[in-house]
């Protein structure tokens, strides 16, 4: 029985040993290589599964219009292990669009934004007499409710841009809010925003008007800008400490040269060679012809600065949800600019995949919950969780 017991455990540690080195394989592989992986065997399914469990999820967040009851506020997260779509089963108080949303320290965070009514709500009493366009902040922590923290001291905004700052001295974060239309009207507005206060901090202002645009942080923490409506559609620009300047620095806007064509409501991210690109939006010819866009390009931030196209999105899309994760870029969901969502009514949601190995973007099947099995949605905002 103890050379049996020995044999059997000398077994079990070498078939643990092998799906570890699978799990190693699908890290090096990227997302689609992963997935691949997993038609290989037992080994490379369990470990592709593991590795891909480590992964963040895709959360999607936005206006969701339920064919039968209205518009109401929905996200989900794509897990990508399985790609189902989950839902988050949380909602805000009201209903809002064109709102910022990033993670904070492992939680879904939603500032600002347009209430919509409900289509049988009275004109006069749907919004309880607020401004349409609020200030208003909640926090979807992970498998809890959401919370509502203080609004924002700057009043109202939407089609802005949020990104978390790195820091853990704050009691519960901070964001940079970027553009968008708040008070004022002024488009150019930076805040640095306390979530724990809700005290907007003014930062240098951009360099052009923006709304509804791409923006992302760079891996060398610059934040990038790109696109947008207003009179930043070709235009980019990158926020950071001045060329050759001391670490303490104060950091500026500094332009960066234009984009092959006017982007408005379009995404951005950070590709994992450190490049940024900038995806799909409205190409607006005039303010009576807009078209979606499925082009993709580009740039190297520094030294050689310039952009190159990158290939196109299986799909024209603009105000769709969009994250770089495991050498990939996932965007689903998003509008076509004048007639409406991309996604027809139907199970699945219209998202695709960039492996920036194979330089070509794939279908990606991903269905929705058993519950959205008739919904239309509007993606406003996504993150990684």
């Amino acid at each position: 029985p103890a050379p049996r017991s020995a044999a059997v455990d000398w077994a079990a540690q070498q078939v643990l040993a092998l799906v570890e080195i699978w799990a190693l394989i699908a890290e090096c592989s990227g997302l689609v290589g992963a997935w691949r992986l997993m038609t290989v065997c037992k080994a490379s399914q369990a470990g592709t599964k593991h590795w891909l469990s480590t992964l963040p999820r895709f959360v999607m967040c936005g206006v969701t219009n339920h064919l039968e009851v209205g518009p109401i506020f929905g996200s989900m997260r794509l897990d990508l292990a399985t790609l189902q779509w989950e839902d988050m089963g949380s909602s805000l108080d009201c209903i809002t669009s064109g709102h910022a949303c990033c993670a904070v320290r492992g939680a879904l965070v939603v500032l600002g934004g347009e209430i919509i009514p409900h289509p049988e709500a009275d004109a006069e009493d749907w919004s309880d007499g607020e401004d349409p366009v609020t200030s208003r902040v909640e926090i979807f922590p992970p498998g809890e409710e959401s919370e509502s923290l203080p609004s924002l001291s700057c009043g109202g905004i939407e089609m802005a841009v949020a990104i978390a700052v790195e820091e853990s001295v704050s009691m519960a974060g901070q964001v940079l809010l970027l553009g968008g239309a708040g008070a004022g009207d002024d488009d150019t507005a930076v805040h640095l925003v306390d979530l724990f206060s809700g005290v907007c901090t003014p930062q240098p202002a951009l360099l052009n008007s923006r709304r509804s645009f791409a923006a992302a942080r760079a891996l060398d923490g610059r934040v990038v800008c790109a696109g947008g409506w207003r009179d930043g559609l070709r235009t980019a620009e990158v926020f950071g400490p001045p060329i050759n300047g001391a670490s303490d620095a104060v950091w500026g806007w500094t332009a960066l040269s234009a984009m092959s064509a006017g982007r408005a409501d379009c995404r951005g991210c950070v590709m994992s060679d450190g490049r940024f690109a900038v995806l799909g939006g409205c190409d607006v010819d005039s303010m009576d012809h807009m078209v979606a866009s499925a082009s993709c390009e580009a740039v190297v931030i520094g030294e050689g600065e310039h952009w190159t196209p990158l290939p196109s999105m299986h799909q024209a899309r603009a105000g769709f949800a969009c994250a770089a994760v495991a050498r990939c870029i996932i965007v689903a969901d998003g509008n076509d600019c004048e007639s409406g969502p991309v996604n027809d009514a139907g199970e699945f949601i219209t998202a695709e995949v960039y492996d920036e190995g194979l330089n070509r973007w794939l279908r990606l099947p991903s269905r929705l919950p058993e519950d959205y099995d008739s919904w239309v949605t509007y993606a406003d905002g996504s993150a990684l969780i």
